[in-house]
């Protein structure tokens, strides 16, 4: 089971870290094609079901978005500590089932990667997906762990280290998919970027409109520039 941690595409409340760089609009546009291109890797996945995890207002805009074959399931409280943790209580619970927690900003991940998460998982009772700025991508276990996950740590550059040190103290066997980055920031951003730009069918609707972005981008400051030039002596 394939778990995206999703919310819906609405302006102010997706990739915020990224509304320094970006008009909150297009966003919450570039949002939209990460989830769009998640799903069409999460569904690229053989013998695999895939689900969506959400706050519950995001409920029926999801079921729209993800179309057939995708249940999405509200979760239990809020934030993503609460997600998490509803997550494997609604899907691993007393099942024994190979469950990942997967973000919706990595759609540009090999599905090679997720194919071995799963069989690192299986030879584990936790599998993580590091990212370089000190959190996780993804999490899988097989049954559930309501004391893995709290507020403190999730989002910050140690919430890697507090997942694992919580792992170690519940003496459970931890595994390790392979390295990865996730889009936060604006350097995320450039740096997928020219990585679509050699490999755009790896997320086409995202490489698509990051194409798009950065036509746009420097049209802005080529104008720019001329309206100084011209005011110039």
């Amino acid at each position: 089971m394939l778990v995206i941690m999703a919310k819906a595409p609405r302006p102010g409340r997706v990739k915020t870290r990224l509304t320094a760089s970006l008009p909150v609009q297009a966003v919450t546009e570039f949002y939209r094609c990460l989830l769009d291109d998640t799903l069409a890797l999460a569904r690229s996945l053989s013998d695999t079901e895939v689900a969506i995890m959400c706050p519950e207002p995001d409920v029926d805009e999801l079921v729209h978005l993800a179309g057939d074959g995708v249940r999405v399931v509200a979760q239990q409280g809020e934030g993503l500590a609460a997600g998490l943790s509803s997550v494997f209580a609604h899907f691993a619970e007393g099942e024994q089932k190979l469950t990942i927690a997967f973000n919706s900003d990595s759609p540009h991940l090999p599905a090679s990667v997720l194919e071995d998460a799963f069989e690192v998982l299986a030879a584990n009772d936790l599998v993580v997906g590091p990212t370089h700025d000190g959190g996780y991508y993804l999490v899988g276990a097989k049954a559930s762990h309501p004391a893995l996950f709290a507020r403190d740590g999730m989002g910050t550059s140690s919430a890697l280290e507090t997942l694992l040190s919580r792992a170690r103290t519940l003496e459970l066997s931890i595994g390790f998919a392979e390295t990865f980055y996730d889009i936060d920031v604006a350097d995320d951003l450039t740096r997928l970027a020219a990585e679509l730009r050699l490999v755009p069918t790896r997320a086409p609707r995202t490489a698509t409109w990051l194409k798009e972005w950065e036509h746009s981008a420097a049209a802005s400051k080529t104008a720019a520039g001329a309206k100084t030039g011209t005011g110039e002596l």
